[in-house]
């Protein structure tokens, strides 16, 4: 959510590097509530210091012995309407923080204007693709004869799901082991555990609500018929790694807060019918390790690209080309102010993938969960967040098994997971 002491101040400014996203601030609905709160705040105001005088002349009238009567009625008069006008203050302002609550963060100065994916920047390369001597196949191909099951997802859920078994989905596992070792033991991590399902609080707090309900998968308490409150599956472990600080008052010492989890992702894909349905790519439920640093503000940037290192190890210890590139305004999330995605190289598609995206919110996410800290100097202070990938669970296996693919239908474990796979080398088909 947007800083509403910035929009009264600078709303021009606002406006303008929103439209950069591209984003058409809705200034006349704004401007309105505004004008209606400014006068329901002055007349307020007015009446609280005419009550006051009031009050006054009744004890003075009480005192002298005089009559009272009719600054009494003036009295509770005024007391009605100060109680009418508390009732259309809360009216407003729960106006204001709705139309707030579906406005996109202001972009960091540094983030590159442009419309879509193709006017992203690309920051650096890591590694260098494999030249192969026989015929590549895509994952898909690659891993059904090793446990790959795509048809089984089909028949339990639909599609869009896949169903593992054997080394693969060992593999898989693994996978998720490993980044979870890394993050904890080399990058200074505390593991969590969370719940897989959310209260709408909590996907407001981080923005998924009320804008993008129909990306979420939802559930209904005590099943679908009647009544009862709707819970969300939660879309990254970004939810509720993030909102753990709801409502909280931290402590300047207890900053930077690092946390990780491995959950399960549940996502709609509401928009990308006919986008990616081969394969593992694009699923509605897939295995996600999170990071996520709760931060000062003056520290946040630093955090950023120190984030983007992490996700980077994973990657180079598993021996995985991969390019960074810099998100335009026109391409970035709801709540990010910058983000830096990083791209697995897959042979198959001759071409980079996004694997991981690695987002500095600043205040916007705090402000919503109202997140604070008290700073040196004892002045309230709202905490900046970020999150990222480290890394995408399946789209990894994704990279492994096409990077790693052999001409006898064989893949090669990566050295860095062998240990988790009890030393094997090698994965061959069934």
């Amino acid at each position: 959510m947007l800083d509403s002491n910035l929009l009264r101040r600078n709303l021009d400014e606002v406006v303008a590097r929103l439209e950069t996203r591209p984003y058409k601030f809705p200034r006349e609905k704004y401007e309105s509530l505004e004008a209606e709160r400014k006068q329901i705040q002055t007349e307020t105001e007015e009446l609280q210091s005419r009550r006051n005088q009031v009050a006054r002349q009744i004890g003075a009238a009480k005192k002298s012995g005089a009559d009272a009567t009719e600054l009494m009625k003036t009295g509770a008069e005024i007391a009605s309407r100060l109680g009418e006008l508390e009732a259309k203050t809360s009216d407003v302002k729960k106006r204001l923080n709705d139309l707030l609550l579906t406005i996109p963060n202001i972009p960091h100065e540094s983030v590159p204007i442009g419309k879509d994916e193709h006017d992203n920047v690309e920051v650096r390369r890591w590694g260098t693709p494999r030249h192969f001597d026989f015929e590549i196949k895509d994952h898909v191909d690659v891993g059904a004869p090793l446990g790959l099951d795509f048809d089984v997802g089909v028949k339990l859920a639909g599609t869009r799901f896949v169903f593992m078994k054997g080394e693969v989905a060992h593999l898989h596992r693994a996978i998720a082991q490993f980044m979870l070792d890394t993050h904890t033991q080399k990058n200074g991590y505390t593991e969590c555990y969370t719940p897989y399902i959310a209260n709408q609080e909590t996907l407001i707090g981080t923005g998924q609500l009320p804008k993008f309900e129909e990306d979420l998968f939802a559930a209904k308490k005590g099943g679908q018929e009647g009544e009862g409150e709707i819970f969300y599956l939660i879309p990254t472990s970004e939810v509720t790694l993030t909102n753990s600080v709801r409502g909280n008052m931290l402590k300047e010492s207890d900053l930077p807060i690092k946390i990780t989890a491995q959950t399960p992702c549940f996502r709609s894909e509401a928009g990308s019918y006919g986008k990616d349905t081969r394969g593992m790519i694009r699923q509605h439920q897939f295995e996600k390790v999170e990071m996520v640093r709760i931060t000062k503000p003056e520290d946040s940037y630093q955090h950023l690209e120190e984030m983007v290192q992490c996700a980077e190890g994973i990657l180079q210890r598993l021996g995985l080309p991969y390019r960074v590139i810099t998100l335009c305004t026109g391409d970035m999330g709801f709540g990010s102010a910058k983000t830096y995605d990083l791209e697995v190289w897959l042979p198959a598609q001759n071409t980079y993938r996004e694997i991981s995206s690695v987002s500095n919110c600043e205040a916007f996410q705090a402000r919503r969960m109202q997140t604070r800290f008290k700073n040196a100097q004892g002045k309230t202070e709202y905490v900046h967040t970020l999150n990222g990938s480290g890394l995408a669970v399946g789209r990894t296996l994704v990279a492994i098994l096409e990077n790693y693919q052999n001409a006898d239908g064989s893949v090669t474990v990566p050295e860095a997971l062998r240990p988790y796979m009890n030393g094997l080398a090698v994965i061959k088909p069934e």
